[in-house]
């Protein structure tokens, strides 16, 4: 009887040993299945049909468009206007992918399409828009930040669709890409221009 339990104590202390690298891989396929699976540009704002913030920003220092300065964001101007607000960055890699298609958008001219510039250096900000074109009808200037929090911002690039209203109707977090250019941010654009008109 001794021999047995003697033989049956070392796979009891083999399992208890394993047990915990089980448990460790179970939660790492896991985690990598449910983070692999998640898009992270439908991550919900709490802002959605919500007024959009009423703060206004200076314009971007130096910047101009047909021999006048751009303006800076007014929260005035979204009234009775549909508005695509882009919060972009010199720095952001992924807002350099995207300005070409806030370039094509912009010639759209039933909706306008304000900038708000985070944490930028003016110059750099300038270059950008020099580069690519300057799509933005009004450019904010967010030196410190605090803005972009009022807006709900998780990081740059984010997109917002305001209604004519002034009511944020759709939050794209990430870049614009082709893709989701075409499946959501028009389709959302289209349905803000259809109501109330």
């Amino acid at each position: 009887m001794s021999e047995q339990s003697t033989s049956a104590t070392p796979q009891r202390r083999t399992f208890l040993m394993v047990l915990p690298l089980i448990a460790f891989i179970a939660l790492a396929l896991l985690f990598w299945f449910r983070l692999g699976s998640g898009d992270p540009s439908r991550i919900p704002s709490a802002l959605i049909g919500r007024p959009a913030p009423q703060t206004a920003l200076p314009p971007l220092e130096g910047l101009q468009a047909d021999n006048a300065p751009v303006p800076g964001l007014d929260p005035a101007a979204f009234k009775g206007k549909v508005s695509l607000v882009n919060v972009w960055a010199s720095w952001c890699v992924p807002c350099h992918d995207e300005a070409p298609l806030l370039t094509e958008l912009a010639k759209d001219k039933r909706f306008q399409l304000v900038g708000i510039n985070y944490k930028d250096a003016p110059d750099n900000a300038r270059r950008f828009l020099g580069r690519y074109g300057n799509p933005f009808g009004r450019v904010g200037t967010d030196a410190n930040g605090r803005a972009s929090i009022e807006w709900g911002v998780y990081g740059v690039p984010e997109t917002f669709v305001v209604g004519r209203e002034g009511t944020i109707v759709y939050k794209l977090v990430g870049p614009i890409t082709p893709d989701n250019l075409r499946t959501v941010l028009l389709p959302q654009m289209e349905k803000a221009l259809g109501a109330g008109s």
